[in-house]
């Protein structure tokens, strides 16, 4: 059975004074809180969450037809001889000088067996348990059947493994009983050790001023008085204040009246860890503040680090060979014919940097030129900017997480990029249709001028005729001759602006390519797993809301 089964279970025991669906929802909005931030905050933050959710789980299966109730207080306060009293026996041994209680002892009233397993989880070793059956006074006990006494050790013990175990047991327990002497009940440890860290658990929190047979009936009203305002500063205005003494029965008698009236109602395991939820919330509120920016890396910081990277992965030189490399084929393509052969002898830019895959769909490893040292350092600045910039709304716990978010890819953006740039189309694929016809132009010019210098040769040694045809005056050997050369050299002269213009449009567009292709390996390999963390923070503010709902 689930927590939020168990927890709900025993609500509808309840006389109606705890919204069951509430306290529920609260639960599992905290695992839900703990489930979403474990991966980011750090461990030591968290663990009074997590075992608060445990303690709650174990707490309400062991059973919920007990109350535990600890008697605490300092050394000398008389809380053993308390114990006795109310459980009228001699159970727990009182020390006249010094703390005798080394060990919590344990009253069970009703049937032991029932309660030993909660004991077990407690801690109470087995030789300290007692029953308070009896033959003769069990109709007296009767409304105390279910209540769990114990008698913790002394908080305040020179011994510290004494302290220690009573931090744990009041860790556990549903209710707690404060043990003060007129003497004592302003000891300053007390106060700022314990009773104000149990501010938010006053409802199952009370106070008794033992001794109080020492004092004339003014001296005591004005001792409560008095203890009363000390509490009140201490966040326990709703912690009720008993005057008791173990030697008068008659001064016990309210005392016990709470006791049955808190064993009728059922209800301080679960005001327990209503409180106790109180608390964790109040601690884990420091964690989350304003919710995050919808676009929480802003254009401009991831512009930052685009430009970074793409100076890092060698964008301005690829783009500047793509440009060559588009003059150089152009000349190759539309120069003149008996000088266009020199350009194909000149080696492709592209493919020196081993970017054939702009060609082909097969991607290869570049020879880009590695990044230099201000370079890398250029991308190092720009990463931890996205994390500054992620984090400065939201509070500074979550900074580390998303420094490490932003880093936690940065081993292999080296080789994105390089893939990347690889693979990016440069626009240099296909062999434009107006260098086909350009250079079937060229040829055309070529074999006119050759068909004129033919003829002209044929003409000297009187195999053709040369002025069968002519234009302007010009034999049309001479026309095809001269006119082939001349036109096809200036059509060369004429389109160098245009190759130049159409190379330096190439450059553009590849450049913005590569950059766009650049973006997207920011975006994935360090703006999306900030995204990831501050995603994580809008979850667990959601979710701690829900905790923290009155």
């Amino acid at each position: 059975m689930s927590l939020v089964e168990k927890v709900r279970g025993s609500l509808t025991r309840d006389d109606g004074r705890i919204d069951a669906d509430r306290l529920v929802g609260r639960f599992e909005s905290l695992s839900r809180f703990l489930r979403v931030t474990d991966p980011y905050l750090p461990d030591g933050d968290l663990v009074a969450a997590h075992t608060l959710v445990e303690r709650a789980g174990i707490r309400l299966k062991l059973s919920q037809d007990h109350t535990v109730v600890a008697l605490a207080g300092s050394t000398g306060s008389g809380k053993s001889s308390l114990f006795n009293a109310l459980a009228r026996l001699k159970l727990s041994p009182v020390g006249v000088r010094r703390p005798t209680t080394g060990v919590a002892h344990a009253c069970v009233w009703g049937p032991l067996e029932q309660a030993n397993r909660l004991l077990d989880w407690v801690g109470v070793l087995p030789r300290q348990r007692y029953v308070r059956e009896s033959a003769l006074d069990g109709d007296d006990e009767a409304a105390l059947r279910g209540l769990v006494l114990l008698d913790l050790p002394d908080f305040d013990s020179v011994d510290r493994g004494h302290r220690l175990e009573v931090d744990r047991l009041l860790g556990l327990v549903d209710q707690v009983i404060w043990v003060v002497d007129p003497q004592k009940y302003g000891d300053r440890i007390l106060h700022n050790a314990y009773l104000r860290q149990f501010r938010q658990i006053g409802e199952v929190t009370i106070v008794v001023l033992n001794q109080a047979d020492r004092l004339s009936s003014a001296d005591t009203e004005l001792v409560l008085a008095d203890l009363r305002r000390l509490l009140d500063e201490d966040g326990l205005a709703s912690a009720p204040v008993l005057a008791t003494s173990a030697k008068q029965p008659g001064m016990l008698t309210e005392l016990r009246e709470t006791l049955e009236k808190t064993v009728a109602e059922r209800q301080s395991a679960l005001r327990r860890l209503a409180g106790d939820l109180d608390a964790v919330s109040e601690h884990l509120a420091e964690m989350i503040g304003p919710p995050a920016a919808e676009d929480e890396v802003d254009r401009a910081t991831v512009r930052q680090l685009s430009e970074a990277l793409a100076a890092s992965a060698g964008v301005p030189a690829v783009a500047s060979a793509t440009g060559s490399a588009y003059r150089q084929r152009a000349a190759a393509a539309t120069g003149w014919p008996l000088v266009r052969g020199l350009n194909k002898l000149r080696p492709d830019p592209l493919k020196r940097l081993h970017l054939t895959a702009a060609d082909t769909d097969v991607v290869s490893r570049t020879s880009v030129p590695p990044a230099t040292a201000a370079q890398k350092s250029a991308v190092g600045l720009s990463v931890r900017a996205v994390a500054a910039r992620a984090a400065a709304p939201i509070p500074a716990v979550w900074s580390p997480a998303l420094n490490t978010a932003s880093r936690s890819r940065s081993d292999d953006l080296p080789d994105a990029l390089d893939r990347a740039v690889g693979s990016t189309d440069l626009g240099m694929r296909r062999t434009p249709i107006w260098w086909r016809l350009v250079g079937g132009l060229q040829w055309l010019l070529l074999v006119a001028a050759v068909g004129g210098l033919g003829w002209l040769v044929a003409g000297a040694f009187d195999l053709a005729p040369l002025d069968v045809i002519k234009i302007a005056g010009f034999a049309l050997p001479l026309v095809l001759l001269v006119g082939g050369l001349v036109l096809g050299i200036l059509l060369w002269l004429l389109l160098k602006p245009l190759i130049n213009w159409a190379a330096r449009r190439t450059q553009r567009r590849a450049e913005q390519r590569l950059r766009s292709a650049v973006t997207g390996v920011a975006r994935e390999h360090v703006v999306a797993p900030v995204r990831e963390v501050l995603n994580a923070y809008a979850q667990a503010r959601e979710a701690l809301a829900a905790v923290r709902s009155e």
